[in-house]
């Protein structure tokens, strides 16, 4: 049998159901491996008291007959989902400490299905970052290689699954923060369409583009997180009126024409020409078109579509993402709660010193572009022709939709960059998001699972898209692919050995 931190969702669920192993057990394990890995970087706040007091509650909800595919099975949480039980910091100085007096609705929702907690995970702070290098608490390394990113801003996520430490954690993709730091690691990651997943107690950047969403071994395993995450929550004014989604039930019908040997018969795949441009890295492109060629192996046909304001999104991205977090970072002042200067002459001065204090570097950047663009003077000529363009940006995929059932493209422009190598130029770190940015804007599902290695034995994602409230459609394609491939079940180097 497999070790433990080496089964997925699926695995640890049998296994629980079939009276193999208790909960307790499984939680201690997968404590004392965060412990054992704690150089890398991964979790915010451990609290084995909280986390075996729910994995005993599972087994005893077990004992009394109950059941359910997540009861027992342990997970974590990045640290911009509020918590009860355990300090909500969105990897930022500013909330340090904070206690939330409830949970986020994904939280409650997991935990009411019987997830066990095992902590808050780090991430870039308030969710901006490319790299998980801009967490107050220090960087996230990638567990195949410890001088390079995992991505961001959910890179805590990604690297804890990819390091085996869980089966699986939830993230938030703002502008590619669960597809990018997947595609760097290995692992599969889904954002699913806008207001899929309530927002409530989700700590706020761009509020119309943050979704919450899951990472992952398999596509399999997120269907199963992202349904008990999904449905409509009065409390959240973005949520979709739509009931909670049984994933796992659609999963195996990617298309209906589909044969054993070919189940992806009749499925058309958009191939958007200005994501593979000559400049695209040549390990990225080679593992992608391996990836092709295996999707026509399994019946799919490859379709040559435009997505001529491509180009655009990065620009668009930029000033209505920091606008949204200039408004929605106004609420840390010193005032309410979070951090506050411990020394100040009045009023004015406590606000800034107390937001110098608390902010870092990035944020602090984008909090000032934000302003500007919403200042009286630049509101028109830089805001509102930004979301006129986002919804140019929309319409591009929605006659995409008109030749394809999905989209395929490269998750990222190259695979995980060093530690520090973009710190100093943020618009090449912001360039790392070129290829997800686009469907955040028009707030379509997205995914990314593995489809190979690059130069140094990097992973390369390959990302998915599909239009609004297709997350079946992209889950069973994913699940197609992996199940003909193997590149989703790679370990690092730095796991293989553990015991």
């Amino acid at each position: 049998m497999k070790p433990l931190h080496e089964q997925g969702v699926h695995e640890l669920a049998e296994a629980l159901t079939a009276r193999r192993i208790s909960s307790v057990e499984i939680t201690e394990h997968l404590l004392a491996r965060v412990q054992a890995h704690a150089a890398l970087g991964v979790m915010l706040h451990l609290d084995a008291e909280v986390s075996l007091a729910q994995a005993r509650a599972a087994d005893a909800r077990r004992a009394r007959g109950a059941n359910g595919p997540l009861l027992g099975v342990p997970l974590a949480h990045k640290d911009i989902f509020v918590t009860r039980d355990m300090p909500s910091t969105a990897g930022s100085k500013m909330l340090q400490g904070y206690a939330s007096p409830f949970d986020a609705t994904i939280v409650a929702k997991l935990a009411d299905a019987g997830a066990v907690m095992l902590g808050k995970l780090n991430c870039d702070e308030f969710a901006m970052g490319s790299g998980n290098q801009n967490s107050a608490y220090g960087p996230v390394r990638n567990p195949w290689d410890a001088r390079r990113v995992p991505g961001g801003s959910s890179g805590g996520s990604a690297a804890a699954v990819a390091a085996r430490l869980m089966p699986a954690a939830t993230g938030s993709d703002t502008g590619g923060s669960i597809r990018q730091p997947a595609s760097f690691t290995g692992v599969t990651g889904i954002k699913p369409t806008y207001g899929v997943c309530s927002r409530y107690g989700m700590i706020a950047f761009a509020s119309s583009l943050d979704q919450a969403g899951v990472l992952a071994r398999t596509a399999e395993d997120c269907a199963l997180l992202l349904g008990t995450m999904s449905g409509f929550d009065a409390r959240d004014a973005t949520s979709a009126e739509r009931p909670p989604q049984d994933y796992m039930a659609k999963l195996h019908q990617a298309q209906v024409e589909g044969s054993a040997a070919r189940p992806l018969n009749g499925l058309r795949i958009g191939l958007p020409r200005e994501f593979f441009p000559a400049t695209l890295d040549r390990d990225v492109h080679d593992a992608v078109r391996g990836a092709l060629a295996e999707m026509e192996k399994l019946g799919a046909r490859l379709v040559d579509v435009s997505l001529p304001r491509t180009e655009l999104s990065i620009p668009v991205y930029y000033i209505i993402a920091p606008a949204e977090a200039s408004s929605n970072l106004s609420r840390y002042d010193g005032v309410r709660y979070g951090h506050r200067a411990a020394q100040y002459d009045d009023l004015l001065d406590m606000y800034r010193k107390t937001r110098a204090e608390g902010f870092g570097a990035e944020v602090k950047r984008r909090i000032m572009i934000g302003t500007y663009v919403l200042s009286a003077g630049f509101y028109d000529a830089y805001y509102t022709q930004a979301q006129k363009v986002r919804t140019l940006i929309a319409r591009d995929f929605d006659a995409a939709w008109e030749l394809c059932d999905l989209l395929l493209t490269p998750t990222a422009p190259s695979a995980a960059f060093a530690l520090g190598e973009k710190s100093a130029d943020p618009l090449a770190m912001y360039l790392s998001d070129l290829y997800t940015i686009p469907g955040s804007l028009a707030g379509i599902p997205g995914m990314s699972i593995p489809c190979g290695f690059g130069q140094s034995n990097r992973p390369v994602g390959l990302q998915l898209m599909a239009n609004y409230f297709e997350e079946a459609k992209l889950l069973g394609v994913a699940h197609q692919y992996q199940r003909a491939t193997d590149w989703h079940a790679r370990m690092p180097a730095l796991i293989q050995d553990d015991k």
